[in-house]
């Protein structure tokens, strides 16, 4: 399934893609894709009722309408840094003997095309690609790897958005660079694993205003996503709608030569391979 959410910002309603112009409307038998639907394992149940109102032909169009983040605010939103190799010799640091964690305010999160703003004093805001998991079962201490998929609910396309000197150059924790208002666009869609036939073999792509500045695959992760659940889960409990950003191929404006960095007026678009993809405009600070 391609779980969705469509309306005006703080207004969305729960719907699933049928194809690439339709959708149907779930907001009579579900609330939200939030902590309380993922808990509630009625996945499957979902699935069936968008065949049956498919098939008896109850869609309507996506024109004109805004398409939000795929989940509703999630209890945390946890990230991976440097988890691509060739990422990580760009920005001149070590490969990772373990993945490094960080988090990200859950009010960043906005729709895939929501505009970005880069925030007061920021003199480096720049763009990553991310493959995103959402949790699907509350979580703790996952026996081996391989259970990491029965707790998984999905996958999506997120742009990690980060404001450089604020990470770099502040002292302190990476969240203060990660953590501005809409610095987390997600979506289009969750896209639930059954209909993904290799996670850890996505194309992803970035453009900034026309130009190509990433292109990379989930195939040259340091971690996958399962080793990735699996690790989180050691160390803290993972509840249902969590999102793990799980890190970015390179590319990014921080390990260019020169360093290019975000301006109002820019537009980014991206996507992954079976995920959609997003574009965003860039304005310039409130």
């Amino acid at each position: 399934m391609y779980l969705m959410r469509i309306g005006a910002v703080g207004a969305e309603k729960p719907a699933a893609r049928v194809d690439e112009d339709s959708y149907v409307d779930l907001s009579d038998v579900i609330d939200d894709f939030d902590e309380a639907f993922f808990g509630s394992d009625r996945i499957k149940e979902v699935a069936a009722l968008v065949d049956e109102r498919a098939q008896r032909g109850e869609t309507q169009l996506f024109f004109g309408k805004r398409i939000g983040a795929p989940i509703a605010r999630p209890h945390q939103i946890l990230c991976i840094g440097l988890n691509y190799s060739d990422h990580a010799a760009e920005t001149g640091q070590a490969i990772p003997s373990e993945p490094i964690l960080f988090t990200k305010s859950p009010n960043t999160l906005i729709g895939p095309d929501d505009d970005v703003r880069i925030p007061r004093g920021s003199t480096k805001p720049d763009w990553e690609v991310e493959l995103g998991i959402v949790i699907g079962k509350r979580t703790s201490y996952l026996d081996s790897v391989e259970d990491a998929a029965g707790v998984i609910a999905g996958y999506c396309v997120v742009n990690d958005v980060s404001e450089r000197a604020f990470q770099m150059e502040r002292n302190g924790q990476w969240s203060k660079g990660k953590s501005a208002e809409t610095f987390n666009p997600a979506g289009p869609w969750l896209v639930t694993p059954d209909e993904i036939p290799d996670v850890n073999n996505l194309g992803m792509w970035l453009d900034v205003s026309g130009t190509r500045r990433q292109t990379g695959s989930t195939s040259t992760m340091i971690f996958d996503p399962y080793f990735i659940v699996h690790h989180l889960s050691q160390f803290m409990v993972l509840e249902p709608g969590d999102l793990i950003n799980t890190g970015t191929p390179p590319g990014v404006g921080m390990g260019l030569d020169p360093q290019i960095w975000l301006q109002p007026g820019d537009v980014m678009e991206l996507g992954i391979d079976g995920l959609g993809s997003q574009r965003q405009h860039v304005l310039a600070p409130r």
